[in-house]
C-alpha cells in the first residue's frame, strides 16, 4: 500500500470510531472502526469491554492490511488498483472494507472503467449501484473522489495530496 494513503482517516470518517460495542444499522454487534463482533441480532450484553485508542489503531491497520492483500488476489481489482492514484486506491479499499472484497469484485463495469481511466464512467457506475441505494451519501462522496482523484472538497483530512 502507498505511504501516502489516508485510508485510516477515511475509514474513521465513514465508519466512525466507537470504543464500546454497539449495534450497527444492520443489527450486528460492532466496535472500533466498523469491526463486526458477532452474528446479527446478538445481545450486546455478550460484549462487555472497552477498546483503547491503541487497540483500535492496531486492529484497524491489521484489517486494512488483510483487505488490501485480499484485493490483490482478485485480478480485476488488482488491475484497477494499478491504474489508480493513492486517493482512488483508498476509495477502493474503503468499498472493500464496507462490502467485502467479493462485493467490490461485483462492480465489473466500474472496475473496467477504472482500468481504462474513464473516471466519470466509473463514478456513474458507482452511483447506479445497489450499494448507492443502501448508503447513498457514502457512495456519492466516494464517486466524487473517484471522478476527481482528489480528497478535496469532499474530505478535508488529507495532508498527502
Amino acid at each position: 500500500m502507498n505511504k501516502n494513503s489516508d485510508i485510516s482517516s477515511l475509514l474513521k470518517v465513514e465508519e466512525g470510531v466507537r470504543h464500546k460495542p454497539y449495534i450497527d444499522a444492520l443489527g450486528y454487534p460492532t466496535v472500533g472502526v466498523g469491526f463486526k463482533l458477532g452474528p446479527q441480532g446478538a445481545n450486546l450484553k455478550n460484549y462487555t469491554f472497552c477498546l483503547t485508542d491503541n487497540v483500535i489503531e492496531t486492529w484497524l491497520q491489521e484489517n486494512i492490511n488483510r483487505v488490501y492483500r485480499s484485493m490483490q488476489q482478485n485480478e480485476k481489482i488488482k488491475q484497477a488498483l494499478l491504474c489508480s492514484n493513492s486517493v482512488r486506491t483508498d476509495i477502493l479499499i474503503s468499498m472493500a472494507y464496507q462490502m467485502g472484497v467479493n462485493g467490490l469484485a461485483g462492480f465489473n463495469s466500474m472496475l473496467m472503467a477504472i482500468t481504462e481511466q474513464e473516471w466519470n464512467n466509473a463514478a456513474d457506475e458507482m452511483r447506479r449501484s445497489i450499494w448507492a441505494k443502501q448508503t447513498p451519501k457514502r457512495a456519492e462522496r466516494h464517486a466524487a473522489v473517484i471522478e476527481s482523484g482528489q480528497w478535496a472538497p469532499v474530505y478535508n483530512f488529507s495532508i498527502n495530496q
